[in-house]
């Protein structure tokens, strides 16, 4: 089944543009588009998307108040935001809002491509600046907050680990993974992975290991 999607952004040679690049790949259907948020939040409670590419800086409503309203509207579905913007009073309210992911404009068609298909399974997306952008943030001291194992499963999913893969190289069950990761949402207050990604580099809890 294909991954029904919405665009948001407000200009409409970049929505032309994202229809037709995802039009080329049977694993999306493109169910509409908006313009700013108020129209984005009645299009998606219309279309019930399981993806949204949206742009952060639109009128009548910021980025995070957008995805924080699309995530209370419907729980389950994944914002993956693509815009020119990345430093960092855009890109940390956005993800602790809960976006899946955040990358820049700049992306190659084919990347742009594959991170959606990834966002869509709920998998963190970053782009290498924002990646770095959080990385530079990782100067706070408290360490401690979570587990060894807590940071191990961590660390692995801001690699871009699936819960699989974590499992598998942690020799550890998806089900402990899951439950790690619930335990390190709950410890750092946030709903999701990218969120969680964000909170730990911002905490100092996740170096430059997370990266290598």
């Amino acid at each position: 089944m294909p991954i029904r999607m919405i665009v948001v952004d407000d200009h409409p040679v970049v929505r032309d543009g994202l229809r037709e690049i995802f039009s080329t790949d049977e694993a999306f259907d493109v169910v509409g588009e908006a313009a700013d948020g108020p129209e984005a939040l009645a299009l998606a409670r219309r279309t019930g998307p399981d993806l949204v590419l949206m742009d952060l800086r639109m009128p009548g409503m910021s980025g995070a108040e957008l995805i924080r309203r699309l995530r209370d509207q419907r729980p389950g579905v994944k914002i993956l935001v693509l815009t020119t913007f990345d430093d960092d009073s855009d890109v940390l309210p956005a993800i602790a809002q809960g976006a899946t992911g955040y990358l820049l404009k700049d992306t190659p068609r084919a990347a742009l491509l594959r991170a959606a298909r990834a966002a869509a399974r709920g998998e963190t997306v970053l782009s290498p600046t924002v990646s770095g952008l959080l990385a530079r943030k990782a100067e706070a001291p408290e360490r401690r907050t979570l587990s060894r194992r807590e940071l191990d499963v961590l660390t692995l999913i801001a690699r871009g680990a699936t819960n699989r893969e974590v499992a598998a190289k942690l020799f550890i069950t998806e089900a402990t993974v899951k439950t790690h990761l619930l335990h390190v949402f709950a410890k750092l207050g946030v709903k999701d992975r990218a969120a969680a990604v964000a909170a730990a580099y911002e905490a100092g809890l996740l170096g430059r290991a997370a990266e290598s």
